[in-house]
């Protein structure tokens, strides 16, 4: 059987902005949509560790609401994933240390609060390596991140759930980190785009 998100799943971030502005379709329906399609194929992946389903609904629902009012935002009503390293309200950071568990972060970083600002809604966080320091993604706290390719093989690092995330359809942009390779290299693995700013020119 045909799974009814896939039509939605491969849009680019700018078209599914532009559907929603036009109210084609709703955040709440493309929400639902990224959701069950994690939820289906995420187990063998283990792309999106830290999952926030709960507040990511109440974003589409006010998403939706302002869109109905005739408010634009660049990202307003699209899914996205962040990588686990970044500070988001309510969820833990713990750059795959165990020892930094159960410590939710108290507020955004100035990048999440960013991309709020543009209207994006944040579906969760995808897995690192620990430290954010080596070229394949596993750690202690959620474990291996896999391939969507390929199983048997990496995603590389350190924003490995962050790219595998991407190439299975369950999120429309991500935002990963890089200083020697972390976006570039899982992109390249994954067969994804990834792109590493110039130093200086975004908040790290």
């Amino acid at each position: 059987m045909a799974d009814p998100s896939a039509s939605l799943a491969w849009l680019s971030a700018h078209r599914l902005a532009e559907l929603l502005a036009r109210r084609d379709v709703s955040a709440q329906e493309v929400l639902e949509a990224a959701i069950s399609r994690i939820e289906a194929q995420d187990g063998a992946l283990n792309a999106v560790v830290v999952r926030d389903y709960a507040e990511a609904r109440k974003a589409a629902l006010l998403a939706d609401w302002r869109l109905d009012h005739g408010e634009r935002r660049p990202l307003l009503g699209v899914p996205i994933t962040v990588k686990e390293s970044f500070l988001v309200r309510g969820l833990d950071t713990t750059w795959g240390f165990p020892a930094a568990r159960a410590n939710p972060a108290a507020g955004d970083s100035a990048a999440v609060q960013r991309l709020r600002h543009a209207g994006a809604i944040i579906v969760g966080k995808t897995n690192v390596c620990t430290a954010l320091s080596d070229s394949q993604c596993d750690n202690p706290v959620y474990g291996r991140t896999n391939n969507p390719w390929d199983l048997s093989r990496t995603t590389g690092g350190s924003s490995g759930g962050s790219a595998a995330a991407l190439a299975a359809g369950f999120s429309y942009l991500e935002m990963g980190s890089d200083v020697a390779g972390s976006i570039r290299v899982p992109a390249s693995y994954c067969g994804v785009y990834g792109h590493r700013s110039s130093a200086g020119l975004v908040s790290s």
